[in-house]
């Protein structure tokens, strides 16, 4: 059985469309409206193996801040439903992800308990049109709507846009892992008996 969700979330900010796909061949329809962003959720989808068709209309004219906030809590409630009871599944991943000069850690815990660990190293304001300040944000709503523990490190710095694109492809690759199903595990993996 294929492991998806679809999640609507609309306020006076946004309006949000998400299908996600856990077992997915990485296939992806993306429009934000920040065209960088896209190009973020577009490489997660399609390094994760994610299919990801997800349409925002958010109140750009303020600034991207909404757009990109509430698409993250919309991942992370998506995720968190694809991802169901958790049985069978590792619940850990992690990946070093190298992007020309930037290297970039990514762990992540599939746990229940949101934490965010990450370097906020950027050294411009935008990357195109997204305020680099929001990638925290995203990441931040992406951990507490799936009950993650999340932690990104840029172990070596330098292009902006190569350490956000790292960022985004590690986390893909890492929560890939996560969800993928070992044999040996035939329950939730943790001593408590459930997450």
């Amino acid at each position: 059985m294929e492991r998806r969700a679809e999640v609507l979330r609309k306020t006076k900010e946004t309006d949000i469309a998400m299908t996600f796909s856990l077992d997915g061949t990485g296939q992806y329809s993306v429009s934000t409206g920040i065209g960088f962003f896209d190009h973020m959720l577009e490489g997660f989808a399609r390094h994760g193996f994610f299919d990801l068709r997800v349409n925002v209309v958010g109140d750009l004219v303020v600034d991207g801040h909404h757009t990109i906030e509430d698409t993250g809590i919309v991942l992370g409630d998506a995720i968190k439903k694809a991802v169901g009871d958790k049985t069978g599944i590792k619940r850990f991943g992690s990946c070093i992800l190298p992007m020309d000069e930037t290297l970039v850690l990514c762990a992540v815990d599939l746990s229940g308990r949101p934490y965010l660990g990450f370097d906020d190293v950027f050294t411009t304001e935008r990357i195109g049109y997204m305020d680099t300040e929001t990638i925290r944000e995203f990441f931040y709503a992406v951990s507490c709507h799936a009950g993650m523990n999340l932690h990104l490190k840029v172990l070596s710095g330098g292009n902006n846009h190569h350490m956000a694109e790292a960022m985004f492809k590690a986390f893909a690759k890492a929560l890939d892992e996560a969800v993928g199903f070992d044999s040996r595990i035939t329950d939730v993996l943790t001593t408590k008996g459930s997450l």
